[in-house]
């Protein structure tokens, strides 16, 4: 009976026992929960998201507004531009899709390749495959598509910019054994697009670049020494070529666009007269007077003055507003990035698109010499328009990973 009642005296310990443990094991299994859900990615910026597609919906209806009579005089038909650019929309969209799900840190490991192939792309126009425009090789005709390569040559630099600071700890970064070997690679597009000639590419690249260095913490006096070092290579370059009284026209022709109003000063001239006719309200969508064959090709780079023309002051200012909530949305989302490679990929596209917005608009208005500069999202261009559809998708894609107010910090150190 002792035997037996020592056995039931044990029994409630054995099952406080068994209980304990089961409290024990779910706990564990609810901080195991807890842990996953912070880990998981986020949806995205949505804010982002909506900005990017009303620009690119704005851009398909303002493009078939500019280019009507364009299409007509050339094709016969109003709605050429109108098709190729919601093709190009379309395209852009899926691959904004492709790379707002693709890890940035996957993406940055193929940097090197993606750099190469763009080189190579490059070195492609100065052959038989590039295409001719103006005066300028800088397209690839692969049969009805035609690519440009320095475009592409902006994400390629950011991606290898990132990747190549990323993987470098910061006192590893010193002028010979890392900073110069990264400029070489940066400078070797940059003058190939120079070259063919595309000096508002070349400009572009190098300020990306600059701007990614700077983000990264490199000393200023290494910056100032390379941007000495570029623009005195530039200098000789324009002095020493046979068409330099050219690109010094080029170069000077902004300041009095009327001094030559037949030649050199043409575009832009047309170009301010459209925005002097928009008044405040514009005259209506469809109404340009400067787009009947006045201004040459307003769906492309001066479709800004077509903007302004039709939509009046008003108009432009929302449009405006527009970039400048879309730049602060990217500047948000590299502030709130969770390691240096995000941080250095998310800054180097604001800054592509805050520079290419501020050139085009300067060019329209007379502010910088005229060149080659598409609007972002709005302007004609299969190249363009998928260039920053694709960095927006990355953008995205490092949203999802972005670290809330008062979670994890950044790790500047180096990427794994």
């Amino acid at each position: 009976m002792a035997d037996v009642r020592d056995g039931m005296s044990l029994s409630p310990d054995r099952g406080r026992g068994r209980s304990a443990e089961r409290t024990a094991h779910k706990e564990m299994k609810r901080r195991r929960r807890g842990r996953n859900s912070d880990n998981q990615l986020g949806s995205g910026d949505f804010v982002l998201t909506a900005l990017v597609l009303g620009l690119t919906v704005f851009g398909i209806i303002m493009v078939f507004s500019a280019s009507y009579y364009t299409a007509i005089n050339s094709d016969g038909s109003p709605y050429n531009f109108l098709i190729r650019q919601t093709i190009y929309a379309v395209g852009g969209g899926i691959a904004c899709l492709f790379f707002a799900v693709i890890d940035y840190h996957f993406l940055a490991k193929f940097s090197t390749t993606f750099y190469v192939v763009t080189v190579a792309m490059i070195a492609m126009t100065y052959t038989g495959l590039g295409a001719t425009y103006n005066k300028a090789a800088r397209w690839i005709a692969l049969g009805p598509i035609t690519i440009i390569p320095g475009e592409i040559a902006k994400l390629s630099c950011i991606l290898l910019c990132a990747w190549w600071i990323s993987n470098k700890k910061h006192s590893d970064l010193d002028p010979v054994n890392s900073l110069l070997p990264l400029l070489v690679m940066i400078a070797v597009p940059a003058a190939l697009v120079y070259f063919q000639p595309s000096t508002t590419t070349a400009a572009t690249i190098l300020i990306i670049a600059t701007g990614i260095l700077f983000v990264a913490g490199i000393r200023l006096i290494y910056l100032a020494a390379a941007g000495v070092l570029g623009v005195a290579v530039l200098l000789i370059h324009v002095l020493q070529s046979g068409n330099s009284s050219y690109r010094a026209l080029r170069l000077t022709s902004f300041l009095d666009p009327f001094a030559d109003e037949q030649g050199s000063g043409y575009q832009v001239v047309q170009g301010l007269y459209a925005l002097a006719s928009g008044g405040l309200k514009g005259l209506g969508i469809g109404k340009s007077v400067q787009k009947t064959l006045y201004l040459p090709d307003p769906q492309n780079d001066f479709i800004f003055a077509i903007i302004g023309e039709e939509l009046g002051y008003i108009g432009l200012l929302v449009l405006l507003a527009a970039y400048m909530f879309l730049i602060w949305r990217c500047v948000r989302i590299a502030l709130r990035t969770p390691d240096l490679l995000g941080l250095l990929i998310a800054s180097g596209i604001t800054i592509m698109l805050a520079v290419q917005v501020l050139m085009n608009i300067m060019v329209v208005t007379s502010l910088m010499p005229p060149t080659g500069v598409t609007l972002p999202f709005v302007s004609f261009g299969g190249t363009a328009i998928l260039l920053f559809l694709s960095s927006m998708g990355i953008m995205i894609n490092i949203s999802r990973h972005e670290s809330k107010p008062g979670k994890k910090q950044r790790d500047h150190g180096r990427t794994e």
